[in-house]
């Protein structure tokens, strides 16, 4: 397994947006499950996914699947009482770092319920007010 990838099984429960920050390329591009946008650039992407790890309970890899730089890790985990299954699906550049992360996820409700949550988070980060002014 690349060593990006299974770091990346041992951190992204923590939602510790540091150690999620070394994985990721600098103009990596994360698409959520929440919405159909894209989050671009290392800062953004790592603040993000530091929420969703304080966000999600229970979280675990339930299968890893890939070679060479694509790979689907497919997970599951709880959002408040909603339980959620899901696949990050993750390319990685040249250089070994994550380049492009998609997040599949169901049921529709537990999506919801996360959308909420993140919303509630991001609305107390001011940095997200700079994030969004970068994407203009």
């Amino acid at each position: 397994m690349h060593p990006t990838i299974k770091r990346m099984q041992e951190i992204v429960a923590k939602g510790d947006e540091s150690l999620i920050h070394e994985l990721l390329a600098e103009e990596v591009r994360f698409s959520p499950p929440t919405y159909y946008s894209t989050w671009t650039g290392r800062a953004p992407v790592a603040a993000v996914l530091g929420h969703v790890g304080q966000v999600f309970s229970d979280f675990r890899y339930r299968r890893v699947m890939g070679d060479g730089k694509d790979w689907a890790l497919e997970f599951q985990c709880k959002v408040g009482d909603l339980d959620a299954v899901g696949v990050d699906l993750i390319t990685l550049n040249d250089d070994g770092l994550i380049q492009d992360i998609e997040v599949v996820m169901r049921p529709h409700k537990t999506i919801g319920a996360l959308r909420e949550a993140m919303m509630a988070r991001i609305m107390t980060d001011a940095r997200f007010l700079e994030f969004k002014k970068a994407l203009s």
